[in-house]
């Protein structure tokens, strides 16, 4: 079952190039250190700025690494459905074991058009599919009325919900089905996710604290609830202060501060963290013990 802590993995890069090599390294700290899945090619890995050449390599090493101890679960998201399709398809064949497919971006389709395109890719591609609903970078919203018509398409077997509103959460699991897989895309919403029925997150603080994100879930799913909610807002400086410049800059920022990869370097239009923010982020992972 998809479910728990699971990494939105970073794309790490030195000299413009993907640091394949660092890539496998950061994968292998996630599973020493318990996390539940990767998650290749999303927003926290520069989908956006990859190309499609890039882009499928990024999923093959997972698909690679991982060696199937965890769950890979590929980005295939587009705002062109061909291009989702073709993505997707990629991910089957590269042997993910599922796609995450963020909601079409910038064209702004209706609720219908939402439907039909999900519903295309779903029947183009025999791949369980998570959908992702993130409105603040997509300018479209997801209904929980479209996802509960979506839920009902074999393979569209959950939804990372990224909206930020605790009433569409509980919209969206109160109309779906109970095997319909609900997880935060913010890593702030997690406990209060869980609490509410949801299985997890995709989660960006995973990147940097697998094991405690991954403890924050074990806890609440061993229904150690004050242990597990102490322990979310031990961590809750950091589940805000990753966030304080446009992700993925600050999580790869923390992660060279840590020594896990070899350059904070991200593509434009993207920059990397200034210095001001950077040093409050140094001392947030100082007081949760993060920095060799």
């Amino acid at each position: 079952m998809i479910g728990g802590a699971i990494a939105a993995i970073v794309t790490p890069f030195r000299g413009g190039k993907i640091d394949e090599a660092g890539l496998r390294a950061l994968i292998e700290f996630q599973i020493a250190n318990g996390t539940h899945g990767i998650v290749p090619c999303g927003t926290t890995g520069e989908s956006p700025t990859l190309s499609h050449k890039e882009h499928e390599r990024v999923v093959e090493i997972a698909v690679e690494q991982t060696a199937k101890r965890v769950p890979v679960i590929a980005g295939t998201g587009s705002n062109s459905t061909e291009e989702a399709i073709s993505l997707t398809g990629h991910a089957k064949e590269a042997g993910a074991d599922a796609a995450l497919m963020i909601s079409p971006y910038y064209n702004k389709p209706t609720q219908e058009g939402l439907y039909r395109h999900f519903e295309k890719v779903a029947k183009a591609v025999d791949i369980p599919i998570i959908l992702y609903n993130i409105p603040g970078r997509t300018a479209s919203n997801i209904e929980p009325s479209t996802i509960a018509r979506l839920s009902k398409i074999d393979n569209i077997v959950g939804v990372k919900e990224a909206s930020g509103s605790m009433k569409q959460i509980t919209d969206i699991i109160a109309l779906c089905a109970d095997d319909f897989i609900v997880v935060s895309g913010e890593d702030y919403l997690t406990f209060p996710l869980m609490c509410v029925g949801g299985k997890g997150v995709i989660s960006v603080v995973s990147n940097v604290a697998p094991r405690e994100m991954a403890d924050l879930c074990n806890l609440f799913f061993d229904g150690k609830f004050e242990e597990s909610r102490k322990l979310y807002y031990k961590l809750l400086p950091l589940l805000h202060g990753l966030f304080i410049e446009t992700n993925p800059a600050p999580v790869k920022a923390a992660l060279a501060m840590m020594k896990k990869i070899e350059s904070e370097e991200v593509r434009l239009p993207l920059v990397t963290m200034g210095q001001e923010n950077k040093e409050r982020l140094r001392k947030i992972l100082e007081a949760q013990g993060l920095l060799p």
